[in-house]
């Protein structure tokens, strides 16, 4: 697996990717569109994609505006070796690099990204209006 920034060319891969998951599915797809993509990744280092031999196995991209972790996907088939987990470490890295303070999420309760974020040390800060469970990190001011 490699990891590199998600370009806007490959917008089109990210969002049928989306389409296909089984965990965190949009319930009107139409709210997501390309120039969702084409707005975070307007910001450099906003956005990662996780390639294998058959192409695109997941993509992470960060809102710096809202210091939040906008998207984390994998293909469903290749769930489970740590692709997730590479691509989250790789989009806090930048959200860090953007300075201190608490950085969001959301998912979908009972999912495998719930796990995931548990494991990696995220707080459950309550519950969204729409029932997803809201998650924080505080990145610490630098040492």
């Amino acid at each position: 697996m490699t990891l590199r920034p998600a370009l806007l060319e490959d917008i089109p891969a990210l969002h049928a990717l989306r389409m296909s998951v089984r965990e965190n599915k949009l319930s009107d797809p139409s709210k997501v569109t390309p120039a969702d993509y084409e707005h975070r990744l307007a910001q450099p280092g906003a956005g990662w994609v996780a390639e294998v031999q058959s192409g695109i196995a997941g993509f992470a991209i960060a809102d710096f505006r809202t210091r939040s972790i906008w998207a984390l996907f994998v293909k469903p088939e290749l769930e489970g070796r740590g692709i997730g987990r590479a691509l989250l470490r790789q989009v806090m890295q930048s959200l860090v690099a953007a300075g201190p303070g608490t950085i969001h999420l959301s998912t979908e309760a009972g999912t495998r990204a719930e796990r995931v974020y548990i494991d990696a040390g995220w707080t459950q800060a309550g519950r969204l209006p729409n029932g997803e469970i809201h998650f924080i990190c505080v990145v610490p001011d630098a040492v």
